[in-house]
Parts: C-alpha cells; structure tokens; sequence
C-alpha cells in the first residue's frame, strides 16, 4: 500500500504541495500518493483524525489552519512550540506530531536574496503564517522587527508571545530595509492598500504567497516601485524539504525543483 500525504487549507487549489513532494520522491526513491485537501473552516480537527484514522502517514497544513493545528499536536517541536503555529503533523505511536517549517525555509530561500544581518523587517499580517516566521528571523541577527496588522489587536497578541518585537497600526510608518507580506492577499489575489509609508528605492519585498502564474499583488507593487522583491516559491520549496526530511529521514535537492516552478510560472512547459 503507498503512503498516503496531503496538504489541508482553505483555499487549497492552488497549492503546489504535491507537485514538489513528488519531485523530491522521485529523486529520492520514495513511494507516496500527495493530495489536496479543502477543508472548510470549522471542519479542521475532523478532517484530520479522519485522515489519520485512515492510515495517513503526513499532513501540509497552510491557510487558515496552522494555529488549530498547533492546539490539536499532543507533541511539538521546540520551534513550533515557540511558533504556536504547525505546518506539518505525521503520526507516531499513536500520537500526534507538529512541526513548523516555515521559518527555517523562509531564511533559507530570503539568503538567496539579501543579507538579514542589522536589516529592520516589517511583516505585513498576525496570523499563523506570521507566527512561523518571527523566532526565525529574530535569530539572524537582524536590527529589528515590527509587525502590522489591520487589526491592531492580533499584532498585540503576537508581541504578548515575542516581547522583543514592536507592533503598530496597518499604514502608520517609516521605511523599513525588508517587507514580508504575511497576509493571506497573495493567494487570494486580493488588492489591499499597502502601507506605501514602508517602503524605500533599497527595501527588499518578499511575498509568503505565491501564483501559479505571474506575479502576486504585493510583489507586482513592490517592482513598480522599483524595489527589489520575490514571491514565496523559493520557501514553499525549503519548507517541503524540511518537511520531507521530517517524514521520510531524506533531505531532497531542491534547485532543480525550484527552476521548474519558475519555469511553469513564465508559462513554460
């Protein structure tokens, strides 16, 4: 029998998740099945004891589910405890597991860009998404970290968790040297008014979320002001390899990956 990975969102569609572990199960010799699953919002917690209950070896979590999915792990890892936010669950002895993975695969692919080092970052959004990737980024060495959210009140929650970090109203703001867009705009294509206070010629903006084609809201306003900046595919590959590592004990080769998605991205076969 083949095993059995998913990934759970809400929306799910678009999701490149099974494209990549595939990649990396071919090179690896690995023998998997990789499925989307749309989860309506309420239906969280059933729609993973019933994948479980089902033998399911693994689960992707992504929007808007990585803080349920954190409140549902009877173990955690270190990181993700301090995320409070999960991205990844596999069963062991009758347990359930979680893990976070953005963070470590967001530094990985942003050094492909810049260097963190004395950077002052904003992150654009509070939620799960946000949460993965702050301890991560507090540890680089960078100059500090602000986060601003339409609702003041779940950046408040955030800087409860990570007294360090500074939080302030959506629109109200000096330049900062990075952005990265944690809201959930990117998938869904949505046109929000972005804090153009933030931004300078030199700030780099990087996007969590990714298109299937072209590029994302964020990341098309952040070049027609000529700054440098990158959708989130290059994480999405990171944070699969980490995962993939978690599940199987392998760490995949990821640039060959990457490349393909880019290629599909221009449109090419």
């Amino acid at each position: 029998m083949v095993n059995r990975y998913a990934v759970m969102g809400h929306p799910v569609a678009h999701s490149l998740s099974p494209f990549i572990h595939e990649q990396f199960a071919l090179q690896s010799g690995v023998s998997l099945s990789y499925e989307k699953i749309a989860v309506e919002p309420g239906y969280f917690v059933t729609a993973v004891q019933d994948f479980f209950a089902a033998q399911g070896k693994g689960l992707n979590v992504t929007l808007p589910f990585k803080e349920e999915a954190y409140q549902l792990a009877e173990q955690v890892t270190p990181r993700c405890r301090q995320a409070r936010a999960a991205n990844t669950l596999w069963m062991k002895q009758g347990h359930l597991h979680a893990d976070n993975t953005d963070g470590i695969g967001l530094i990985r692919d942003l050094k492909t860009h810049i260097s963190l080092a004395d950077k002052h970052v904003l992150i654009l959004g509070a939620g799960g998404a946000a949460r993965g990737i702050i301890a991560p980024l507090l540890a680089e060495g960078i100059a500090g970290l602000t986060v601003t959210n339409r609702s003041l009140h779940r950046a408040e929650d955030l800087q409860a968790d990570f007294p360090s970090i500074h939080c302030q109203a959506w629109g109200s703001s000096s330049p900062f040297d990075l952005l990265i867009n944690a809201t959930s705009a990117g998938t869904r294509q949505e046109e929000i008014s972005w804090p153009a206070g933030a931004i300078k010629a030199d700030s780099f903006c990087y996007d969590l979320s990714y298109t299937l084609q072209g590029s994302t809201p964020f990341v098309t306003w952040a070049r027609q002001r000529g700054c440098g900046a990158a959708d989130g595919l290059g994480m999405l590959v990171e944070q699969a390899a980490e995962a993939f590592f978690i599940w199987h004990g392998l760490f995949p080769e990821r640039a060959a990956v990457l490349a393909r998605l880019h290629e599909k991205q221009l449109g090419k076969r």
